[in-house]
């Protein structure tokens, strides 16, 4: 990012005008904008307008004086922390000094003016300003590319979020028409092959174990399909629940891996609508994929509580135990996607692992 260097202000409140004139002169070579004012009541109005990296103040004059005029500049939030230097003449006595100092003051300058120290003390709250006024510019940068950054990020979730909605509303309409096509031809096969075999001589052995090979061809085809069917959309999960689908679920991976999986479910039905319930499962789905890959278990506890508010899942192996600089690296897809799941519900995800002794992932989603 390019940051210009702020332009600072200075404002000059004195009765008289040589004594303005001379100011000008004096600062004419250091790069700032002056402005003056000939009594309190308009350095009021002038502080009102913009802001100032310092203010030069005449303590002595008529109306409304430098004292009276500094206290009505502090009271001003926008002014509040803007320095006031006295311009005080050498006989001002001790009382006035104080009472500057109790106003605000922060220094007093003694007239007639010498250059170098004006110019000093000048410059230390002139540089100070554009200092605070560069760091508050590269904040407000800071924050709006923040901003920026979230926005983003919200409407990439967003998007993925509806493109998981397209997938699992695709892989339905595909289970479906599997189903409705190809496993009814399928069925339909195996009736016609078996009006065929029972129709045949039984002289014909050779025609008959070619017809017994091809029933346990469509046999196992058919079998295929149904796992294609149960990995695109699994039927249980429409039909009879979440519930019912993690149990199923838990009970295929048993059967498929060989890792013993315990599963306590609730007794009443878990009341979620179809997004949640579809969320709750692929991340189920996940999380035994996980298991599967990289723990090296034996066992799987399964347990779904469901509270009057959220639904929580907890998957808890005894394997190797993920360490806490894996479960939280983005190179952890599967994690990584288990989270990105909850986050359109406001659900969270907790992932807690011994070294050794397993890893435990605690899922839970709001129900409404």
């Amino acid at each position: 990012m390019n940051f210009t260097q702020p332009q600072a202000s200075v404002l000059a409140v004195d009765d008289d005008t040589r004594s303005l004139m001379a100011l000008r002169e004096l600062v004419s070579d250091m790069s700032l904008n002056l402005v003056t004012a000939k009594s309190g009541d308009e350095a009021l109005r002038c502080v009102l307008k913009q802001d100032f990296a310092v203010i030069l103040m005449d303590a002595r004059m008529p109306g409304v004086d430098g004292f009276e005029a500094a206290r009505l500049i502090r009271e001003r939030e926008r002014s509040r922390h803007t320095p006031i230097i006295f311009l005080t003449s050498a006989y001002e006595d001790a009382p006035s000094v104080t009472r500057g100092y109790e106003v605000g003051a922060v220094d007093y300058i003694v007239k007639p003016l010498i250059p170098d120290i004006l110019k000093a003390k000048i410059s230390v709250f002139v540089d100070l300003y554009r200092n605070n006024a560069l760091l508050l510019q590269q904040i407000k940068e800071r924050l709006i590319a923040e901003e920026h950054l979230r926005a983003s990020q919200q409407s990439l979730r967003a998007l993925a979020s509806h493109l998981q909605s397209v997938r699992e509303e695709e892989w339905t309409r595909i289970a479906r028409e599997i189903h409705d096509q190809l496993a009814q031809a399928l069925t339909g096969l195996k009736m016609d092959l078996a009006w065929i075999m029972s129709r045949l001589p039984q002289s014909s052995k050779a025609l008959l174990e070619k017809a017994h090979s091809m029933s346990g061809l469509i046999d196992a085809t058919t079998e295929s399909v149904r796992e294609i069917m149960s990995h695109l959309r699994p039927e249980v999960l429409d039909r009879l629940g979440l519930a019912a689908a993690i149990g199923w679920q838990a009970g295929e991976f048993q059967r498929r891996s060989g890792i013993r999986c315990n599963v306590a479910l609730p007794a009443e039905d878990l009341l979620l609508d179809r997004d949640r319930s579809t969320a709750v499962f692929r991340i189920f789905q996940e999380l035994l994929t996980n298991v599967a890959r990289h723990a090296g278990a034996t066992r799987i506890d399964v347990a779904v509580r469901s509270d009057a508010d959220e639904l929580v899942l907890t998957v808890e192996d005894n394997g190797r135990g993920i360490d806490a600089e894996v479960a939280d690296s983005p190179n952890s897809l599967g994690l990584l996607g288990v989270r990105e799941r909850v986050l359109p519900f406001g659900g969270r995800v907790d992932i807690t692992g011994v070294r050794g002794e397993g890893t435990r992932v605690t899922v839970a989603l709001p129900k409404i």
